[in-house]
């Protein structure tokens, strides 16, 4: 099926073990008062998904690593993790999902973030569904403030816009 350009292919009914090794969350955001570009990425540690007869009963969870963070610039890892991840407090990101969506554009996979102890609400827009096994190509933009991530405001950005590309294979 497809809604405006958003391919989507029905997948197989079962549950899915995500694998990590071959999926990708990848992140934009702004420096330096919105100037500059920055790219990163963070590494799934688990995950599953499960497909329901009905997509719209589907549900998944995925665990990050939060000292995972790569923007190819060391020291900003370190600091990203010691003064806004706090990664030895917390050191997973999580995502649990609360309810699927056909919107007429597509679908959204409604959850819960939970960051740094905070827990809030996340729409992740599916792009793509198919593949061989399960894959799904999904987007979000994340507000670090609302999860009281506030340190170094206008020199760092507020907004993240997240692209996941995960890949899955069915349980046996």
């Amino acid at each position: 099926m497809t809604n405006r350009g958003i391919t989507h292919h029905t997948p197989v009914v079962g549950d899915y073990r995500i694998d990590h090794t071959r999926s990708k969350i990848e992140f934009t955001t702004r420096h330096v008062f919105g100037l500059g570009k920055v790219r990163g990425t963070f590494q799934l540690r688990e995950g599953y998904i499960y497909v329901a007869d009905s997509l719209d009963e589907s549900a998944a969870r995925a665990t990050i690593a939060a000292d995972s963070i790569d923007t190819r610039n060391p020291v900003r890892d370190t600091t990203v993790c010691q003064q806004y991840l706090d990664v030895a407090r917390h050191p997973d990101i999580v995502f649990t999902s609360t309810g699927m969506e056909n919107t007429g554009n597509g679908w959204v996979l409604h959850g819960q973030l939970t960051v740094c102890g905070q827990t809030r609400p996340v729409d992740l827009h599916i792009t793509t569904v198919g593949g061989e096994g399960l894959r799904v190509t999904a987007t979000c933009v994340v507000d670090r403030y609302e999860f009281g991530i506030t340190k170094m405001r206008g020199l760092t950005g507020r907004r993240l816009a997240f692209t996941l590309e995960i890949v899955a294979n069915l349980s046996t």
